[in-house]
């Protein structure tokens, strides 16, 4: 088993952001814990503070068109490691991922498999425990987790299933999809997630829009149509 330091150095992290300044610095210092890994954040357009702190940090800023599937597949592309972590710009990981990851996932072994991280929500209310439950289940019995639950993939596999889409809506489970269940492993460390868009837009309501959303695109319904429902 490689000691940490070799499974950091193995590590590209891609990180999309889009005006994420006010939760950019928080998720760059949680995976500053795999101290030898290529981090890339690859910007959509920000007009706020976010690229001034990705160089602040000395991470790789590259730019692509807007789109979060775009962005993350262009930082894939630009990637030079064997293992990718994609990971949303206002998710901060567990102190301690890099040791699971290493021990459970990253290894010439399991390059044929992916991990995603237990979903936690920065929020005191009960209702967001209730919801991490809830996606607990979503993830264990039907193997959709969300795309803030970050992914782990070896190169190799991410380049086999096709990588992800130039899609506006879904991009995380239609790649999900294409890696399927038997490859698709869940991690206990926790990737903590702004609560923002369920307090803006109502715990029960950001919920089942979620739900309505991801059912719409099971049964093929264009995710351009999905969109305008979501809210993007």
């Amino acid at each position: 088993m490689p000691n940490l330091p070799e499974a950091s150095t193995a590590l590209s992290i891609v990180i999309p952001t889009l005006n994420a300044g006010r939760t950019l610095e928080k998720c760059l210092n949680s995976v500053a814990e795999a101290k030898t890994a290529e981090v890339i954040v690859v910007d959509g357009g920000s007009f706020d503070d976010t690229i001034a702190i990705a160089r602040r940090h000395g991470v790789r800023v590259l730019f692509a068109p807007r789109g979060r599937g775009r962005q993350l597949h262009a930082g894939a592309q630009c990637a030079t490691r064997p293992w990718l972590l994609f990971l949303h710009a206002d998710t901060v990981l567990q102190s301690g991922w890099t040791k699971e990851a290493q021990e459970r996932l990253i290894g010439p072994e399991l390059a044929d498999r992916a991990g995603t991280f237990r979903f936690a929500l920065d929020d005191c209310d009960w209702r967001a425990r209730v919801l991490e439950k809830l996606v607990d289940v979503r993830s264990r019995l039907f193997a959709l987790p969300y795309g803030d639950q970050g992914l782990l993939i070896q190169r190799v596999l991410y380049t086999s299933v096709g990588g992800y889409s130039d899609l506006v809506l879904m991009e995380d489970v239609d790649l999900i999809r294409r890696i399927g269940r038997s490859r698709l492993m869940g991690l206990e460390s926790a990737a903590v997630t702004s609560a923002d868009r369920w307090r803006r837009g109502g715990w029960l309501r950001r919920s089942a829009t979620n739900v309505v959303c991801l059912t719409l695109f099971q049964i093929g319904v264009a995710p351009e149509r999905i969109a305008r429902i979501y809210g993007r």
